[in-house]
């Protein structure tokens, strides 16, 4: 269950916030998507939780847009990490226009639970 805390200047367009909160659902799945989490294209609730928030006044951001992703540490993710946020780098240049962006994947040991 990835975690996805994004971070955008005032400057980004909210069309374009609106189309990343709509992608990145899908595309956070694929690119930490592994044999002991496969994903089969059915998100379901608590399968991706995204939060979106502005630069606050004494932040400080070279970027439009920072996007964190936290997902479980599985060896079969770890192996491949930069390849798998390389590529959803380019995945959400592509869906969403986004130029001035970074992806940090970080993959800690951890563990989860809630209702059903």
């Amino acid at each position: 269950m990835p975690l996805v805390d994004v971070t955008y200047a005032p400057r980004v367009p909210e069309p374009q916030l609106r189309r990343l909160a709509s992608v990145l659902p899908h595309l956070v799945s694929v690119a930490v998507e592994c044999p002991e989490e496969p994903y089969d294209g059915d998100l379901q609730p608590g399968d991706v939780e995204i939060r979106f928030r502005p630069l606050g006044p004494f932040d400080r951001s070279g970027l439009d847009v920072v996007i964190e992703v936290r997902s479980k540490w599985f060896e079969s993710r770890a192996a491949d990490r930069q390849e798998r946020v390389d590529r959803l780098h380019e995945d959400i240049s592509e869906a969403t226009g986004l130029r001035d962006f970074g992806i940090y994947l970080s993959l800690p040991v951890a563990a989860w639970a809630q209702d059903d």
